[in-house]
């Protein structure tokens, strides 16, 4: 749903561009309350990932493609706020680096494909979240229907901005019904690409999903017997010692077999039995194999993968050229790029120019997104050090 330059006017241009700074300004303040030491590197990771699943173009009609717009997708994993940024540093990439979407139609792009994907998504999300049963499952099945809904509200939108600014004179209706029609089947790609990958994320690792935080938790309990009740603050072994409690747990158990006198009350400050197990915090794991695995992941599709994605046009395309929306429709600024249509220029071998270009594409992405959400989480450590 790459916006080309030529399609809106420059009044319209102008104003989605303030609406897409906007965006971007707040969503870098934003970002500082989601981002921390772990999840910043991750970020990045995911922007690149994006990046490469939008190359892998699937067929969803006759002659008509979609991809991945991966708002949904960004918001879920790492935060609304962050997920703005994630997509914005994709379409930038794209273009600059590759001539895909217009630069003077970069704050559409954002506007449309970044800010209502991401808003849309989340709010959505969180909704389904807070009434579903709080089972990891839930989490699945909220980015799934989530990241569905997304896409046709990206059409949507884009409607509204063609009808304040569309530069060919087509019918509105006609428009509205295309784009949505076709992007309502582009969505369950979308929403099939996002429910298993945030539903893989959240199977190893869910306390590195920001959607699944205070979902994906289980109570601990502990007993003292397998006939015994259970009281939270450790889990149960089956046939076994009971575990010991978890470091939130308030009040510790009794030890087992020493059961208190009846009308006994124990006295103020008591000190507790020796032996009673003291909390311990649980050590934090690494991201770092989640972050290789998904950088490996998205080298995978970017480089390999990509070439056997659809050669048909994607929905916005088909629906331009069908329906006149491309009758002004401008050459990209950099469209001599060495890397534009995503192929590196003077390599004749097709594999080879498209598979090189997404690698790069890629590792650019990656780079300038690391480098986003690094310097925003720096700056929140140097902000609570200073009220600190």
């Amino acid at each position: 749903m790459h916006v080309p330059d030529g399609f809106i006017d420059a009044p319209v241009s102008v104003a989605t561009g303030v609406v897409a700074a906007g965006a971007v300004a707040v969503s870098l303040r934003g970002a500082r309350r989601e981002l921390d030491e772990r999840t910043a590197p991750l970020a990045g990771l995911v922007a690149a990932f994006i990046f490469a699943v939008q190359m892998l173009n699937f067929p969803v009609a006759a002659g008509t493609s979609g991809h991945l717009l991966g708002g949904a997708l960004a918001a879920i994993l790492v935060g609304p706020y962050t997920g703005v940024l994630c997509v914005s540093v994709v379409l930038l990439m794209q273009g600059v680096l590759f001539a895909d979407g217009g630069l003077t139609a970069l704050g559409v792009n954002i506007t449309d494909m970044a800010l209502v994907t991401t808003v849309v998504a989340y709010a959505l999300f969180r909704a389904i979240v807070k009434l579903a049963p709080h089972r990891r499952r839930t989490v699945t099945v909220a980015s799934f229907v989530a990241a569905l809904i997304s896409v046709p509200a990206a059409a949507v939108a884009f409607t509204a901005i063609y009808a304040l600014g569309g530069t060919a004179d087509v019918a509105i209706g006609k428009v509205f019904a295309a784009m949505v029609g076709v992007h309502v089947l582009i969505g369950i790609g979308e929403a099939a690409i996002t429910a298993l990958t945030v539903g893989a994320v959240v199977a190893v690792r869910p306390d590195l999903v920001y959607g699944a935080r205070g979902v994906t938790a289980r109570p601990l309990e502990i007993r003292s017997s397998p006939l015994a009740p259970a009281a939270p603050g450790a889990v149960a072994r089956a046939g076994g010692p009971a575990a010991e409690p978890a470091a939130a747990t308030s009040e510790p158990p009794e030890a087992a077999g020493t059961p208190e006198p009846a009308g006994t009350p124990e006295p103020a400050g008591a000190p507790e039995p020796a032996g009673t197990p003291t909390p311990a915090a649980a050590p934090r794991r690494s991201a770092r194999p989640v972050w290789w695995a998904g950088l490996a992941a998205a080298l995978l599709c970017a480089g390999v993968v990509s070439f056997y994605a659809s050669a048909s046009p994607d929905g916005l395309e088909k629906v331009a050229h069908d329906k006149g929306i491309d009758q002004k429709e401008e050459d990209h600024a950099a469209k001599d790029s060495p890397l534009a249509d995503y192929g590196v220029k003077d390599i004749t071998d097709a594999r080879l120019s498209g598979g090189l270009a997404g690698v790069i594409g890629v590792g650019a992405t990656l780079a300038v997104g690391s480098g986003v959400f690094i310097v925003i989480r720096r700056r929140r450590a140097t902000a609570e050090s200073e009220r600190g």
